[in-house]
């Protein structure tokens, strides 16, 4: 059984695009997708710097568009299951049929933009834990107002809060773990993201939503969501809740997945499942180079 994962904020890197760009038609599908939503998609994907692109209502579209366009060039898939990190949800709902690509990408713009409002009330940002004990780790955060607001299982969780409660957390870390700060622009998936949620409510009354065509497994808790309704509740109110990573890749042990296709910009999720689901054949989509060993994972493990 094959699963199709999207990564969240924080996989893009300078220039990550721009080899996806020389695909057929896919200029043309990026400039369509610009003009609708009113950013410069080719440009923040090949030119921009790591900070320019670091901008939450930048980023998040940009991801969202790199993943639709590589898993386009992989060609006819037929997954088991999708599952998407964070905004990667957003994708993932695509994948599945639950919304169309330009209404993801229009979607996915409100979210970046009203997430980004949000974020600049107070300064704010995330930190990976990684290792040291998981319990310990929840009773820490919880000491220093730290919100555990990833919990990728493979031994990381990711903290947020405000600035404050993170520089304690670098001085003060969880017994025999490290923390590194991520390069995030607020506390994602935090109460802090509250004024975000409205905002997405009021989009997400606009959209024409089917129900999903391949199993779609949700980050708030891991389970099968069967419904497109379901799928776009679970959309607007993951902005302000934890990511439980951990938990998706517990179903995709459960549904017996034995590949894993992780579109661009991959290598974080492909990462977490070589650690967390031994057996399981990975492959991230990095560059238009990977597709040929991509075809041949899915012809492979296509149920």
């Amino acid at each position: 059984m094959l699963v199709l994962v999207a990564p969240g904020q924080g996989a893009q890197t300078p220039g990550f695009l721009t080899p996806w760009l020389d695909l057929p038609g896919a200029s043309d599908r990026i400039a369509a997708w610009s003009d609708a939503i009113g950013l410069d998609l080719a440009h923040y994907g090949t030119k921009a710097d790591a900070d320019e692109i670091r901008d939450t209502a930048v980023a998040q579209p940009l991801l969202v568009a790199a993943g639709l366009l590589s898993a386009d060039a992989l060609g006819a898939v037929q997954p088991g299951a999708v599952a998407g990190h964070s905004v990667g949800e957003i994708t993932a709902a695509a994948f599945a049929g639950v919304v169309d690509d330009a209404a993801a990408l229009g979607f996915v713009r409100t979210r970046g933009l009203a997430m980004a409002e949000a974020a600049a009330v107070t300064e704010t940002g995330m930190a990976a834990v990684l290792g040291g004990d998981p319990e310990q780790v929840l009773a820490h955060l919880e000491k220093l107002g730290l919100t555990p607001a990833n919990v990728n299982g493979a031994g990381q969780i990711v903290a947020a809060g405000t600035a404050e409660q993170l520089a304690v957390l670098a001085e003060e870390k969880p017994e025999k773990a490290r923390v590194i700060a991520l390069k995030v622009a607020g506390a994602f998936h935090t109460h802090h993201m509250a004024p975000a949620v409205a905002t997405l409510q009021e989009a997400a009354a606009e959209l024409t939503v089917s129900d999903p065509v391949v199993s779609y497994i949700s980050n708030k808790d891991g389970r099968v969501v069967s419904t497109g309704d379901e799928v776009i509740a679970r959309l607007v109110g993951q902005v302000a809740n934890p990511v439980r990573w951990d938990l998706c890749m517990e179903t995709f042990k459960e549904r017996g997945v034995t590949g894993l296709i992780e579109v661009c910009p991959g290598g974080t999720l492909t990462g977490l499942a070589k650690r967390a689901l031994p057996g399981v054949q990975t492959l991230a989509l990095k560059t238009p180079d990977d597709l040929d060993a991509a075809r041949t994972l899915v012809a492979e493990h296509s149920s």
